[in-house]
């Protein structure tokens, strides 16, 4: 797994459910920006970077793969914000998991995964 050397959060006040812009550094070498910190009615959560569609929906742009993997970068992304602000926003990744049925497996993303000889 890739490691996180950096996590960035810039709070932001006056919003119904906005409350971080975080941006992460893996490796020292490639940074990710645009991650938000959203509270939602059953917690926190870090939403991935995505763009607006010509129809008006979203589509995340950057995002894990697998689901231990988002579980990683939200508990890191959250503990930044709590550290940052002050605010409790683990419990809801401690008492559920994240799991998001909704993610594009590697292959539906469009790769081919690597087969070991």
């Amino acid at each position: 797994m890739l490691t996180i050397t950096d996590i960035r959060i810039t709070p932001i006040a006056n919003d119904d459910k906005l409350r971080a812009y975080a941006a992460i550094v893996l490796e020292g070498t490639f940074l990710v920006g645009d991650l938000r910190v959203v509270e939602g009615e059953e917690g926190y959560f870090v939403a991935m970077p995505s763009r607006r569609k010509r129809d008006g929906s979203y589509k995340d742009i950057a995002y894990p793969l697998s689901n231990e993997a988002r579980e990683f970068l939200e508990r890191r992304v959250l503990e930044a914000f709590e550290a940052a602000t002050g605010r409790r926003a683990i419990a809801r990744a401690e008492d559920q998991g994240v799991v998001r049925p909704d993610l594009l497996s590697v292959e539906e993303f469009g790769f081919t995964p690597k087969q070991n000889p």
